[in-house]
């Protein structure tokens, strides 16, 4: 067995799978940085909703909708209804469990 065998890589095989589109990761490393459950974000909202989401990047609200669908199911994103909208979010949960996988696999 290899030293480099890291607990759940499967699960982050896919993870890594949903962030190697590079629309994809900018909406990640996007609601990453300020979009937190009940924190302001973008335009004073708590969250962000994909129509604000899109416009900040450039992207289509429907190809925004399938990324995130994608981020979603890869456990990346979590995504609440609010009415019309549907409020986007990463708990600081998965960064820390990202920074640990990293810091795993090169030892320490």
């Amino acid at each position: 067995m290899s030293k480099y065998r890291i607990k759940g890589a499967a699960r982050f095989a896919a993870r890594f799978k949903a962030l190697s589109n590079p629309h994809r990761l900018s909406i990640f490393l996007r609601l990453a940085s300020c979009c937190r459950p009940g924190k302001a974000c973008g335009s004073g909202q708590a969250r962000t909703c994909v129509g604000d989401l899109g416009k900040n990047l450039g992207i289509a609200p429907s190809t925004v909708s399938h990324h995130l669908k994608e981020l979603h199911q890869a456990g990346l994103v979590h995504m609440q209804r609010r009415g019309r909208l549907i409020e986007c979010w990463v708990e600081s949960a998965m960064l820390a469990a990202l920074a640990e996988f990293f810091l795993g696999a090169r030892g320490g």
